[in-house]
């Protein structure tokens, strides 16, 4: 029953696919909406916001970045991420260091509190993808990442070639 319920639901997508080109992005603003959503529900209670989780799993993954470096990353503006940081440096998760030849650029570290934290981070994301793909096969799961990681690679490759021809039109 469940994969003949998968098997229309996907007919259908293709079908309104077929019909209307858009459908695949507002399906994927749709998903990540709906998966932040659900992550600050099973979060509730964690004592940190889902913007806080997001800059602590980031830095963990990229430590000894610059705050402007990292602020790239979120892709938010730097005073947002100043205030994350502020408030994350209060908890005693994160330290700012400074930067050992460029005074207005600060390093940020991960404290050893913070460690606890990424354990329970990472748990809350494993709940939340498991909601997520609780009804698609392992098979779907991994064509999906697969098409995911195609897409994202066209995109990032249009994105740095619009940004060259832009560098290129800018600077003669």
């Amino acid at each position: 029953m469940i994969a003949g319920s998968t098997n229309l639901i996907i007919s259908e997508v293709r079908r309104s696919m077929e019909t209307n080109s858009s459908t695949l992005d507002f399906v994927l603003h749709d998903v990540a909406r709906l998966l932040r959503r659900r992550f600050e529900q099973n979060a509730r209670g964690s004592g940190l916001t889902r913007s806080q989780w997001q800059v602590l799993m980031y830095l963990a993954q990229n430590e000894g970045i610059s705050q402007s470096g990292l602020a790239e990353l979120l892709d938010v503006e730097p005073i947002t991420l100043c205030r994350l940081v502020d408030k994350l440096q209060a908890f005693g998760l994160i330290e700012r260091q400074p930067h050992p030849s460029v005074r207005r650029v600060w390093i940020l570290h991960l404290m050893p509190a913070a460690h606890p934290k990424l354990i329970q981070v990472r748990k809350l994301g494993d709940m939340t993808r498991s909601e997520a793909l609780a009804r698609v096969s392992d098979a779907h799961r991994l064509q999906l990442l697969e098409t995911l990681q195609v897409l994202k690679l066209n995109l990032t490759e249009a994105c740095n070639s619009s940004l060259a021809g832009q560098k290129r039109v800018t600077h003669g």
